[in-house]
């Protein structure tokens, strides 16, 4: 049962006593069946926000912003065509109508354009200020799916090989569970893996690991939103598909492929070199050494 549904009904409740006791009052109370009526208006009314409710239960915050924003520049705009003078002329009826015409044309059109926009484009009309408290990391990793099932994002968390606040978006959890739920045996593990990952960095008291709700309806694929959010956040993606890398960075999103990270010290291999060991993490296939070279003669 939906827990909105307890709270309605008491709603529904309310309207109707308060139908009721409107019913009650001295200029209505001689009518026959006034406390019928009554409670019957009250109950309709009742009824009918909770019908609007349940059409607007997947009504966003930001739709519901973008729609007021788009009302109010559309009204704007219908004002100042109404304060031109070109309608002077008219009588009172005909610019009456004009105006009805102008204010409802001008709030829909601004209403559709606010919600086919984005932030960007709303940065093209009013300055776009981001406030953000000063405790917050300015470094922020989103995660992708392959990244998180691959697990060695939670090893370079804990050496703080990588430092800053975790950000993993509500669609690629969806997509774990998509993967954890398939009927193909080693696509359910690769899914719980991610999960047990998930779950690993959530304990880790070093990092804030936080799950954003933010999704782009209109964009179709995994990849195009995680892209597009990590604009949006000015964070930086880790991933380990090749073909998300190259994109994110053809449109100037900071990315990195984990699988760079392995190719570092890779010239170095079957050399003497003269390193420095930053951090140790122990692991269930052995221990994980982080180093930085600092010379290649081994002197």
């Amino acid at each position: 049962m939906n827990p909105l549904w307890p709270i309605r009904i008491l709603f529904l409740a309310l309207c109707v006593t308060g139908g009721y006791a409107v019913s009650q009052a001295p200029e209505y109370v001689s009518e026959p069946h006034n406390a019928i009526f009554g409670m019957m208006i009250g109950f309709g009314f009742g009824g009918l926000l909770i019908a609007v409710d349940e059409m607007l239960k997947s009504f966003s915050l930001r739709a519901f912003s973008a729609i007021t924003f788009g009302l109010l520049l559309g009204t704007a705009v219908a004002m100042l065509i109404d304060h031109s003078g070109l309608f002077q002329n008219a009588d009172e009826q005909q610019h009456l109508l004009i105006r009805l015409g102008l204010f409802l044309g001008f709030g829909y059109i601004g209403m559709v354009l606010a919600m086919r926009s984005n932030k960007e484009d709303f940065s093209l009309i009013i300055p776009y200020v981001r406030f953000s408290p000063q405790n917050k990391p300015d470094n922020l990793i989103l995660l992708d799916t392959s990244v998180i099932i691959d697990g060695r994002i939670a090893d370079l968390i804990e050496a703080k090989f990588i430092e800053g606040l975790v950000v993993v978006p509500r669609f690629v959890l969806l997509e774990l569970q998509q993967i954890a739920d398939s009927t193909d045996d080693v696509k359910r593990a690769r899914g719980r893996r991610g999960f047990e990952v998930l779950n690993r960095l959530q304990h880790n008291t070093k990092i804030e690991v936080r799950i954003h709700d933010g999704d782009f309806p209109e964009e179709k694929g995994v990849d195009a939103k995680l892209v597009r959010l990590a604009r949006n956040l000015n964070a930086k993606l880790y991933t380990n598909d090749f073909n998300l890398a190259k994109v994110a960075g053809l449109q100037s999103v900071a990315c990195l492929n984990l699988h760079e990270i392995g190719h570092h010290g890779q010239e170095h291999i079957g050399q003497a070199v003269n390193a420095q060991v930053l951090s140790t993490v122990q692991t269930g296939a052995g221990v994980l050494v982080f180093a930085e070279v600092k010379s290649e003669n081994g002197q």
